[in-house]
């Protein structure tokens, strides 16, 4: 569902955390951690709490509402990570932005985002100014789910959790948006409970004949390394080319970037988002390949299922182990080219 009054009105499906977030704000602490999976709407739902702690209300016509909506109140800073991870110069700016005065409202908020990547030490630098911070600040952390090095950071939080979007959500999303009913079911069901993913690939044309080719795979391997060079070149063209409706949403953010700093008086800013459009970017990548790869093992394992004697299962096991050793690899930065052609080569083929 998806909550249409107030500063949440773009939140989807988080009707619990909501609730929860409206019955805190009566008496805020120092810091809250908002843990779900990626595209689950936390980070709106953090700019929704942070304008909740900033003006007192959730009316959007609010000036500060606004501002800290569109991501534009000098008292409510936003922290994104630069490289793999929070790096030890934002934890140092963030430790120097909590010790500073407010600007305009009565107090401040800090929303750190993908607090689950940051290094143990970055964790430890930080920890005492999210334990104790400066009176008036407070800490929105955010988090794609419970790593072991949050757990002392944790404790001295408020947590709240949001759950991955259900398909039935996002696929309503997608047809008040105009999406067509058939489009909108597949994007949903292939997106994973991400909301940014879902309209990502409702804007994607070529998603169905990428997944369709994945997984006719295992149907045209046959051992060579011909094959196995063919297969990839055409598997990896079709994911440089699935990026096509992210590179063309990119330009239409700079340029809505653009639009906003006109309208709000700022500057700065650019360089942010670009790298953040990268990073996204590689992640698009790593999911589409990843989806791939899913398809593919769903290959193997359909023909099991559907000749559960057969003596070539043992093969087709062994190959559902090595495809998800591959997946569990991608986020390294592998040679996904190399990785593939190696993956491909230890296959066997599916008799139609």
């Amino acid at each position: 569902m998806i909550d249409t009054h107030g500063s949440f009105s773009g939140v989807i499906g988080q009707d619990h955390a909501i609730e929860r977030l409206r019955q805190l704000i009566v008496d805020p602490v120092h810091a809250y951690l908002f843990v779900g999976p990626a595209g689950c709407t936390k980070e709106i739902a953090a700019r929704a709490f942070a304008a909740m702690l900033i003006a007192g209300s959730e009316d959007p016509a609010n000036n500060d509402v606004r501002l800290v909506l569109a991501g534009y109140h000098p008292d409510v800073i936003e922290v994104k990570r630069e490289g793999a991870s929070i790096s030890r110069e934002q934890a140092d700016d963030i430790i120097r932005n909590a010790s500073l005065s407010p600007i305009q409202a009565s107090c401040k908020v800090i929303i750190v985002e993908d607090l689950h990547l940051a290094r143990p030490d970055t964790v430890a630098r930080l920890l005492k100014t999210i334990e104790e911070p400066p009176s008036g600040t407070f800490f929105i952390l955010l988090a794609d789910l419970m790593d072991p090095v949050l757990v002392t950071i944790a404790s001295r939080c408020v947590r709240v959790e949001f759950s991955a979007l259900e398909t039935s959500d996002l696929e309503s999303v997608l047809l008040r948006s105009g999406v067509s009913p058939e489009t909108a079911a597949f994007a949903a069901v292939s997106s994973a409970g991400d909301l940014r993913r879902a309209r990502l690939l409702a804007a994607d044309p070529g998603l169905r004949h990428r997944r369709e080719t994945f997984s006719r795979t295992p149907l045209e391997l046959d051992g060579t390394g011909a094959t196995v060079a063919r297969l990839v070149s055409h598997l990896m063209s079709l994911i440089n080319e699935a990026a096509t409706p992210m590179e063309q949403r990119h330009a239409e953010e700079l340029a809505e970037l653009e639009r906003q700093q006109t309208e709000f008086g700022v500057r700065g800013g650019k360089k942010v988002l670009q790298d953040e459009q990268k990073r996204e970017l590689r992640r698009h990548r790593a999911d589409e390949l990843k989806a791939g790869l899913t398809a593919i093992a769903s290959v193997y394992r359909d023909a099991i299922v559907a000749s559960p004697q057969s003596t070539a299962n043992n093969d087709y096991i062994a190959a559902i182990h090595r495809i998800h050793k591959s997946i569990s690899v991608i986020d390294l930065n592998v040679n996904e080219p190399l990785m593939l052609q190696a993956l491909f080569l230890k296959l066997p083929r599916v008799n139609a």
